[in-house]
């Protein structure tokens, strides 16, 4: 065990989740809901269970996503993610699509051309969150709901991003410094405590595919996925954000890396597949990682709403030679997008005051409007609407959430804030899904079997009953008590 307190390991920012993506409307087999779905997601940190949803989505039904986060860096995060996941093909190739967002998700340093990405998306995101309330720029990503200084900080995340300040911290000595207070005296024997983590808990927990070398770079610096033999110097801004410590009796902000160093990103997307070939062992040893299934899931994620795109009713078909256009501009990627959008980026600020007041004009505002409705695709019957920080204790008490969600989800992060008001916003048959403690590394059995236990009684207090857990116990799913 590590000299580290257990929440050390975890941090005090949730950037990825601790269970593989799934399907929420299979939550429940044999019922599947029909028609329109609206989906609750309390701290899911990451899009995956949104992304992995909408590719079994049948093209019948509507999914709208409701996110709740705990704090405005997640949010900006899962809209960068989403963005990224929402670039057409004509304007990135799908594997470099799949490198870019493999890196953003699970990299503490990226290389220099998906930095631009990320400085590209920051500054359309921006356009969107500073677009009037009445009407939001992308019909997938909503963000109106937010409330006027969530909104504000939402601008301030993305033109730190667009400017890094010149005093912004060094995501290496960030990433040591966690690890450092982490494992205290035991830091000089660090790859034995990496190796016991990997080989004693991931792998017993069934997690056999994260190689050993991968966990150990991940774990050193926090690089998770390098597919290319490109420098990852670049801090990925993504994965910044200030935490309240006490300084000589003076509470601050110190900026730095205060996410997972202990489980790692591959548990989302990387330890599950269909793919026999990517399950395939020699001498007892897996052939492919943690990194070729998550680029392969992702992969096939992507390509599902890419159909979904270009398949939604009334959609209008390319000609030949637009589509040979946006065939000889997939090479350039991200950084053909930023030559593109220049002017509209040099219209920005790093005040919040100009960046409104530049956005004030109609004929401005239509601009960037058609900007973006150009390189985002409009996934059919979808849409991801952001609440506030607070709104989880104030939704049954607006009338239009009554009965509302068919599928909650709730992560292992903010089960505490769960209270017995969730039956009200609950419809009819309603599903409860909560992420279990598999993957905490830093708790012991029983305190992941008190875990189980003190999400059954809480379920119980909101009316749900327990209907399965997982095979794999990594979720407890719920039915609502019929009255």
């Amino acid at each position: 065990m590590c000299a580290g307190r257990t929440s050390e390991g975890l941090g005090c920012v949730t950037w990825w989740g601790f269970s593989p993506a799934r399907d929420l409307l299979n939550a429940a087999e044999p019922v599947r809901w029909e028609g329109e779905v609206n989906v609750l997601l309390i701290g899911s940190s990451d899009p995956r269970h949104i992304l992995k949803t909408i590719a079994d989505l049948k093209s019948k039904n509507t999914l709208h996503v409701w996110v709740i986060e705990n704090s405005m860096e997640v949010i900006a995060r899962q809209l960068l993610l989403l963005f990224l996941s929402l670039t057409p093909p004509g304007t990135m190739g799908l594997h470099e699509k799949v490198e870019v967002f493999l890196e953003v998700f699970g990299n503490s340093e990226i290389r220099c051309q998906t930095e631009e990405c990320i400085k590209l998306a920051a500054s359309h995101l921006t356009l969107s969150v500073t677009d009037s309330l009445d009407t939001h720029i992308h019909p997938c990503l909503d963000t109106s709901l937010l409330k006027f200084k969530e909104r504000d900080q939402l601008v301030w995340i993305f033109q730190q991003w667009l400017h890094p300040p010149s005093n912004s911290p060094s995501m290496n000595k960030a990433w040591d410094s966690r690890v450092r207070q982490y494992l205290g005296t035991r830091y000089d024997s660090r790859h034995g405590c990496y190796n016991w983590d990997l080989a004693m808990k991931l792998h017993q927990k069934g997690c056999g595919v994260i190689n050993k070398h991968q966990y150990d770079k991940w774990r050193d610096g926090g690089v998770a996925f390098e597919m290319r033999e490109g420098l990852y110097q670049k801090a990925n801004p993504s994965l910044l954000s200030s935490r309240a410590i006490f300084h000589r009796g003076d509470r601050m902000a110190l900026k730095g890396y205060w996410g997972d160093i202990v489980t790692g990103p591959y548990i989302c997307f990387g330890i599950e597949t269909d793919d026999k070939e990517l399950r395939k062992k020699q001498n007892g040893i897996h052939v492919k990682t943690a990194q070729d299934i998550s680029f392969a899931n992702i992969q096939g994620l992507f390509q599902s709403l890419t159909c979904r795109w270009s398949s939604r009713p009334g959609s209008p078909q390319e000609s030949d030679e637009s589509a040979s256009s946006k065939q000889s501009n997939q090479t350039s990627g991200c950084l053909s997008l930023l030559d593109s959008s220049a002017n509209s980026e040099t219209q920005e600020t790093d005040s919040h005051e100009d960046i409104r007041t530049a956005n004030e004009s109609p004929e401005s505002q239509s601009k960037s409007e058609k900007l973006l409705h150009q390189e985002l695709m409009n996934v059919s019957g979808v849409q991801v609407s952001f609440l506030p920080m607070d709104s989880l204790s104030k939704l049954s008490e607006k009338e239009k959430y009554s009965g509302f969600f068919h599928i909650i989800y709730c992560s292992a992060s903010m089960v505490a804030h769960l209270q017995p008001t969730l039956k009200q916003i609950a419809a009819p048959e309603a599903v409860l899904v909560v992420e279990l403690a598999k993957y905490l590394l830093d708790l012991s059995k029983e305190q992941e079997a008190g875990f189980a236990e003190r999400v059954t009684e809480i379920a119980k207090e909101a009316g749900f009953i327990l209907a399965q857990e997982d095979q794999n116990n990594v979720h407890a799913i719920f039915n609502l008590q019929k009255q």
